[in-house]
């Protein structure tokens, strides 16, 4: 059997070759088409949504002011009752009543304040600033607060500078948050059992090597002597309204992560030695200090 002419078989080739490339150019057109509709897709909904949280943000402006009237309002009837010719049982009752209204006022405003912080831009006036210095501060605020609920707070820092690079005012928010998160937790333990919160600050060195390696960093620990953590609850911890109190809003956490993550760190809570829970947060060291 002859072999085809030379012609006929380079004939052939170039139009299994063109038809390669057009079958090529067709996936190519097709698959930018649709990188581009996906990316216009995602666009759209980062743009509803970044809308929507602008609504939302101003809905929460719009709310407070009226809750602030509530509050006032409530304050000046309060005064109007007890200055009133009313007996002693119908004062007290009214009384009651209004500082129901002025308590929930105040929660609403609280939740307010609380979601704002969440949802709105976060911007760092980073500085370079020791973090014993900081965690000190909030000490020295927080300790009043701490003995009328009959909690010993202490403040464990390292002997030498822990600096970074932080916003100071953000970074004690977050720390805050899980201080009032841990006095709460206590608030229902046994009158005879120790009630005792302590935030350590450290500067943790480098550890290992290669891709497993840890640069240094700063570290700051909340644990307390409360019931601890539900194993079931922690995988949700930091997530928005999720809480395991009465009462609770579930944003002080999630404002916490916000803020540790917003300065290029972690947070994770553990088991405090001993019962009760551990909250670690790991902050970058400024390059100087880890030196």
């Amino acid at each position: 059997m002859s072999s085809a002419p030379l012609p006929i078989v380079i004939a052939t080739l170039v139009a299994v070759d063109a038809l390669l490339l057009g079958a090529l150019a067709w996936w190519l057109v097709r698959s930018r088409a649709r990188r581009i509709a996906e990316a216009e897709r995602t666009a759209a909904g980062h743009a509803r949504n970044a809308e929507i949280a602008s609504m939302t943000r101003g809905l929460a402006h719009e709310i407070k002011n009226p809750l602030s009237t509530v509050a006032l309002n409530a304050q000046l009837l309060r005064e109007e009752i007890l200055d009133s010719p009313l007996d002693d049982a119908e004062r007290e009752r009214m009384t009651r009543r209004v500082d129901a209204l002025a308590r929930e006022a105040g929660r609403l405003r609280d939740i307010l304040n609380d979601f704002l912080r969440y949802a709105g831009r976060m911007q760092l006036d980073r500085r370079q600033a020791d973090v014993r210095d900081v965690a000190g501060e909030l000490g020295d605020f927080f300790m009043p607060q701490a003995e009328q609920a009959g909690v010993r707070m202490r403040i464990l820092a390292d002997e030498s500078p822990v600096v970074a690079e932080v916003d100071p005012a953000l970074l004690k928010q977050a720390v805050l948050n899980l201080m009032l998160n841990a006095v709460q937790s206590m608030e229902s333990l046994p009158a005879d059992r120790a009630r005792t919160l302590d935030v350590a600050v450290r500067h943790e060195p480098a550890e290992g090597r290669g891709t497993a390696a840890r640069a240094p960093r700063a570290v700051i620990e909340v644990s307390d002597t409360g019931p601890g953590i539900p194993p079931d609850a922690r995988a949700q911890l930091f997530e928005p309204y999720f809480t395991t109190k009465s009462g609770g809003n579930g944003l002080g956490l999630a404002v916490t992560r916000r803020i540790v993550e917003a300065h290029g760190g972690t947070v994770e809570a553990l088991d405090a030695p001993g019962g009760g829970a551990r909250f670690r947060i790991e902050l970058p060291l400024r390059a100087t200090a880890a030196a």
